[in-house]
């Protein structure tokens, strides 16, 4: 896919958050070495993660309410990808200083779509919190509406008053649909966009093939240790927890030194050559 039709995808899948979310996160960059085993790999690493996830969550009680525990989920989320923007910062800043010129301002010209890919999740994780807020009367639209006339006396004062309650109840009742419409959309929106995000690395591909791989494990064991000082989401034994806690990192670190061994033997693509040192 060029980037032509990535950019048409995501123009077309306005009414489909499903497949919008996809369109801004997947990479799309023309000439990128794209290989199916390794996308098959990542695929399998992301679906055993959440698979792994679903299961810790169904297997022991919550430690907290449904309601705390999506809300807690959810600031995790933002969390969590303020750590991957710092992380993925530093580990993409590393990278271009190291590339000797023109490479570096070429990479730099690709950022565009890893910070396309984060916004995603913030614009998704920011509409699921205004939708709620909405639903949970946080937003005082009532009191903004309540007590005018909107009719400005033209039927009198106590039928105007009258017109305006049941127009302002109109309001309230359309609005809270298109509120629940809209949070569905932008749950959907989110899911889709944070599981292929995390899928691609926030496309960090699309400025090169190895960055993926090299960022990967930085990632997840920054996010392993934000997990580590907060408490457990679920009343499981320490052995799960611990299990759960490092499976994950030590998976994609093992997946990621087999993706960089891949792209070397079958592809030539080496740090030395991205870096232009060889």
């Amino acid at each position: 896919m060029t980037t032509q039709q990535g950019l048409g995808a995501a123009r077309s899948a306005v009414f489909s958050p499903v497949t919008f979310a996809v369109a801004l996160t997947s990479p799309t960059r023309p000439g990128r070495v794209e290989d199916s085993v390794i996308s098959r790999m990542q695929f399998l690493r992301t679906t055993l993660g959440l698979g792994a996830t679903l299961w810790l969550v169904f297997a022991y009680p919550l430690s907290t309410g449904r309601e705390d525990f999506v809300l807690g989920k959810l600031e995790d989320l933002l969390l969590g990808c303020a750590i991957v923007l710092v992380a993925g910062c530093v580990g993409i800043a590393v990278f271009i200083l190291g590339a000797r010129s023109p490479l570096g301002r070429l990479y730099v010209s690709r950022l565009i779509w890893p910070l396309r890919a984060l916004g995603a999740v913030f614009l998704g994780a920011g509409m699921i919190w205004l939708m709620l807020a909405f639903l949970r009367g946080d937003i005082p639209v009532g009191q903004w509406l309540a007590g005018n006339d909107i009719t400005f006396g033209f039927f009198g004062k106590t039928l105007g008053m009258i017109i305006s309650g049941l127009v302002f109840a109109l309001i309230l009742i359309v609005g809270g649909v298109a509120c629940a419409v809209g949070l569905v959309a932008a749950l959907c929106f989110t899911l889709f966009a944070t599981v292929t995000g995390l899928n691609s690395c926030f496309r960090t591909a699309d400025v090169h093939e190895l960055l993926p791989a090299l960022i990967s494990p930085l990632l997840v064991w920054s996010l392993a240790v934000l997990q580590f000082f907060d408490d457990a989401d679920v009343a499981a034994p320490a052995a799960v927890l611990t299990a759960f806690l490092l499976g994950g990192p030590l998976s994609v670190t093992a997946l990621s030194v087999w993706e960089v061994r891949r792209l070397r033997n079958l592809y030539g693509i080496t740090l030395r050559s991205a870096l232009g040192r060889s």
